[in-house]
């Protein structure tokens, strides 16, 4: 299994570990990241999972290798349809994500950077849509990374194929900030370990709240973000959090 799992109390690192094919998003590398996200989602334990790329880089994306050597609609569908998959079983998980990039996260690998609920990189990273350069629009990989950023970066990055460096990355919202190598793990870890202090109930009803209303129009979304507030409010963890507040003392959370 090319998928490395470290879990360290609450937090769980999982590393793409194929360094050889730049951390490619292979059939077999996509179906185990499924896995592993599922698994670690149903793991009452783990409150915080972070994602980062083996040897020199993030993940350069699809094995093009691999995807040459397919050559039929049906395996080419399957392909992008895994890919989708994995996506949206980190979108619509349970648990925070946190991508930790360095080198490079190019078309699927940027894709998958993005998908992750924050981003952090070192300050040389690179971040493309390189698609355009081989003849194969990165239309997948837009689908994530147009969510986070405005039109005119995202379609100048999918027509030229030309990467971005991190301090652009972090300016167009693609990424939340950058760090020297030396201090990009210490750095996500605290951003980790302050999230995973807080209630998982909370946190999860949360994440997926985030995700629906974004989708909404305006008034469905205040409509359903209010039901998702209340539902909040009659859970366990909010009532002691409100009291803990009032107390001046810190909360006991029973992820209930």
């Amino acid at each position: 299994m090319n998928i490395k799992v470290i879990n360290q109390k609450n937090i769980s690192r999982v590393i793409i570990n194929e360094p050889k094919t730049y951390n490619s998003l292979s059939f077999k590398n996509l179906n185990d990241l499924i896995k592993v996200f599922k698994k670690l989602d149903d793991n009452k334990k783990i409150k915080v999972i972070i994602l980062e790329g083996a040897g020199k880089g993030f993940s350069a994306g699809h094995n093009l290798k691999e995807v040459k050597g397919l050559k039929k609609k049906e395996k080419y569908q399957k392909l992008f349809d895994l890919c989708s998959k994995l996506m949206l079983q980190i979108v619509e998980g349970r648990k925070p994500v946190i991508a930790k990039v360095h080198g490079a996260a190019y078309a699927a690998g940027c894709q998958l950077a993005a998908s992750c609920d924050l981003a952090y990189s070192t300050k040389d990273a690179l971040f493309a849509t390189p698609g355009v350069n081989i003849g194969l629009f990165c239309s997948t990989p837009m689908v994530a990374v147009s969510r986070k950023i405005n039109r005119k970066p995202m379609m100048k990055m999918l027509l030229t194929g030309e990467p971005i460096k991190a301090n652009y990355a972090k300016e167009i919202g693609l990424i939340n900030d950058c760090f020297n190598k030396s201090k990009l793990n210490s750095e996500v870890l605290k951003i980790a370990k302050k999230i995973a202090s807080k209630s998982n109930l909370t946190i999860k009803i949360g994440k997926q709240t985030f995700y629906k209303q974004l989708e909404m129009p305006l008034r469905k979304a205040y409509a359903y973000t209010s039901k998702m507030m209340t539902i909040n409010m009659m859970a366990m963890d909010a009532q002691e959090g409100i009291s803990a507040f009032l107390e001046k003392r810190k909360p006991i959370w029973k992820n209930k």
